[in-house]
């Protein structure tokens, strides 16, 4: 039986593909791991589990995810997200696993007016960004049977993501302000756990990056009407610009991918957001 080991277990993709599990018992062993377990900032830790556990597939779930936080601890989105990936990469290599790895949207500056494909130009505005790439090039250097899954607006019934945050501020706020001049895809991550089950179960395995999201494009601020739609909320939203709505680490401006080199490959066709999302607030609001 083949064994898939999946780091950060504990995150929104994690407890996802933890999930569905189940569903694959015959055929994998899946082994779960957290930071607590598994410091993939520790080179020689990450050795020896791989030695100990000589797994077929890792699946990389785990990232630093603050961005704007980031801007200010530079070195702590680096080691998670950069050199973790290269010991990940290195150990599969060395135990001959196959890597999927997620990364993400923002590796663009998102200045187009195009959706993104794999081959065109990365430019990442933040230190979020620049790490998330940093860690995509380590990965593909080091092992060739690499698979790299951008993703982007990641959100699920697990941990905090803006679908919760909205629901939670929609039942102690009367109104609401919401950037309405950033475009890109919501994601839910019950989907993409099921496109790397997808993928770890293909026959014939085509390596390199990939995008991977729910379509089509739309607005923060779209995205947050439906919240509030399909949780039957009373809310009144009001549409932001990004300069009335500051942060600390600039976002791009329309990060949307492209979605056929997925579909083509794997076969996996992705979801429209709005499905997904409204499957997403039914379990929230049991």
């Amino acid at each position: 039986m083949k064994k898939i080991v999946v780091i950060g277990s504990n995150g929104q993709l994690g407890n996802c593909i933890r999930k569905i599990a189940p569903d694959f018992e015959n055929e994998y062993e899946f082994i779960f791991t957290d930071s607590k377990t598994l410091d993939i900032t520790d080179e020689g830790q990450v050795d020896s589990f791989f030695y100990d556990h000589k797994p077929d597939f890792c699946i990389n779930a785990s990232a630093y995810t603050a961005v704007d936080l980031a801007e200010t601890e530079k070195d702590k989105a680096f080691a998670v997200n950069a050199e973790g990936v290269a010991h990940l990469a290195q150990a599969s290599f060395d135990h001959k696993a196959i890597l999927i790895h997620v990364s993400t949207d923002y590796v663009f500056d998102g200045e187009t007016n195009l959706c993104y494909s794999e081959d065109d130009f990365t430019n990442p505005i933040g230190v979020y960004g620049e790490s998330k790439l940093k860690g995509e090039e380590l990965a593909l250097e080091i092992n060739p049977k690499t698979i790299i899954l951008r993703t982007s607006w990641l959100y699920s019934e697990f941990n905090k993501n803006f679908v919760k945050t909205m629901l939670n501020l929609f039942s102690q706020k009367p109104e609401l302000g919401i950037v309405a001049d950033q475009f890109g895809q919501p994601t839910n991550a019950n989907d993409l756990a099921e496109a790397i089950m997808d993928i770890i179960k293909a026959p014939q395995k085509s390596f390199g990056i990939f995008h991977f999201s729910n379509y089509p494009e739309t607005t923060w601020f779209e995205f947050a009407k439906k919240i509030a739609e399909f949780s039957k909320s009373s809310i009144k939203l009001n549409a932001l610009t990004t300069e009335q709505y500051p942060t600390p680490a600039k976002r791009p401006k329309r990060s949307t991918m492209c979605l056929d080199k997925i579909e083509g490959t794997y076969k996996i066709e992705p979801k429209h957001w709005e499905n997904s999302l409204e499957e997403c607030v039914n379990i929230l609001s049991q």
